[in-house]
């Protein structure tokens, strides 16, 4: 009672105290971050149990798009060996699309109205839906060693402007091993660049999943591969001659890793995806599948501390979860026009590339970027209407104007192309501000 008493005092006073510096972003330095740790003992926060505590939070923080920043918050069991971190960040976005507005609240190319109407010229947002909350434990276990548990939420779970709490990832790390909820194996976390968008450039593949993960560093840690099974999510178009089914094999991932440079700030990564997508033959009475797989090369090359690119270029079959621009469209598969008793995997690529300049290295930077997707006519397949190409390009500058909020303006400007050659164009300036605690 008496420990339980203590903690409920330490939980009162972090409401009220003020966070100790900075939370490290994206672009900080891991000597920067240092939280605000309360024991559930009378230790000194300055000790050497603080400063352990702190570096496993640094060692186990992972950077790249989307990502939170280490926890501003932190609270430990007396023995220091379960380890509980809290941190979020407010973030409010304002846009203004002019000369074609979409019907999305991110930026996505495939959206884009292919005619303007007094309708959709123009639109104002504002939007705070994508807010964050997370949770992170690290727990020292005797048998099993390292434990880490994460979890965090947004506030996109209904249509916009709901704000209705979304679990984002939900997962459990030891031993190399992921299980749970977590962005897919397939995403490159750090070859996209900053953007306002909550999206991001088009052709990239930022999704999350349910799987189970194994990975491994070798080489000192130049050398990093990983394997998985992945939650599968097809969509097709069926025709009369087809039906959909529950989904029997999981989607398989791996990918091979190579990093150099300081800290190993700079990769490159090859990684390939293969599907076995089940679905109903009506005319035959029984199940058949389509084979889908896709191969991607990205990276991010640290040219100098005032210089990052970042590219990945992505080609497949049947892989709309694994594209942007393409995700939960009806083309993993369709039937064959020529003989629509035949069905038949949709090819499709993307590419982005981006640059970062770093004005004042973790304070002030600019950026811009261009990214374009591509789904590929088979057999006379789709449409003059239907989606052919998008093309995504921003621009944009972020300022920390303290270690915990941030500023930002981007431009960007895409376009959608259908197979009959007819194009639609969208802009959106959007302002930026952010508050990490």
């Amino acid at each position: 009672m008496k420990q339980i008493r203590h903690l409920l005092l330490v939980l009162c006073s972090a409401t009220l105290a003020t966070p100790l510096l900075s939370a490290q972003t994206h672009h900080h330095h891991a000597e920067e971050y240092s939280p605000t740790v309360y024991m559930t003992s009378k230790e000194h926060h300055k000790s050497d149990a603080h400063h352990k505590v702190v570096d496993r939070f640094k060692d186990t923080h992972r950077c790249g798009f989307q990502q939170t920043q280490p926890p501003q918050f932190i609270f430990t069991s007396q023995d220091k060996r379960f380890a509980l971190g809290i941190g979020g960040y407010v973030n409010l976005r304002t846009s203004y699309d002019f000369n074609g507005a979409m019907g999305n609240i991110d930026f996505v190319p495939y959206d884009i109205p292919m005619s303007q109407g007094y309708a959709n010229k123009q639109r104002i947002m504002m939007d705070a839906s994508t807010s964050r909350l997370f949770i992170k434990a690290v727990v020292q276990s005797e048998k099993l060693g390292q434990v880490l548990v994460y979890a965090d939420m947004d506030f996109r779970g209904g249509a916009e402007f709901t704000y209705i709490p979304r679990l984002r990832s939900a997962y459990i790390n030891l031993k190399g091993f992921t299980i749970g909820r977590d962005v897919t194996t397939f995403c490159d976390l750090n070859a996209a660049p900053t953007t306002i968008d909550f999206q991001g450039p088009n052709a990239y593949n930022f999704a999350f999943n349910q799987m189970i993960r194994y990975e491994h560093s070798c080489w000192n840690n130049h050398i990093k591969f990983g394997v998985a099974a992945e939650m599968p999510s097809v969509n097709g178009t069926y025709g009369e001659h087809f039906s959909p089914i529950y989904q029997r094999v999981p989607d398989g991932i791996a990918y091979l890793q190579y990093s150099w440079g300081e800290n190993k700030s700079s990769h490159l990564r090859a990684s390939a995806v293969i599907r076995d997508m089940y679905l109903h033959n009506n005319r035959t009475g029984e199940n058949t599948t389509q084979l889908g797989w896709g191969v991607q090369l990205s990276g991010h090359i640290n040219i100098s501390r005032w210089v990052d690119i970042y590219m990945n270029g992505v080609y497949g079959r049947g892989i709309t979860p694994y594209i942007q621009d393409l995700s939960g469209s009806p083309y993993d598969f369709a039937y064959d026009p020529k003989n629509p008793e035949r069905m038949q995997t949709m090819p499709m690529w993307g590419w982005q590339a981006a640059a970062q300049l770093n004005i004042i290295p973790g304070v002030f930077w600019l950026s811009g970027g261009y990214s374009e997707a591509h789904l590929e006519e088979n057999n006379g397949y789709l449409s003059a209407n239907e989606y052919r190409k998008g093309q995504y390009a921003f621009g944009n500058v972020f300022y920390n104007l303290t270690n915990n909020l941030t500023l930002a303006v981007e431009y960007l400007y895409g376009t959608r192309e259908d197979m009959g050659g007819s194009k639609g164009h969208a802009n959106r300036l959007s302002i930026m501000a952010q508050y990490n605690f």
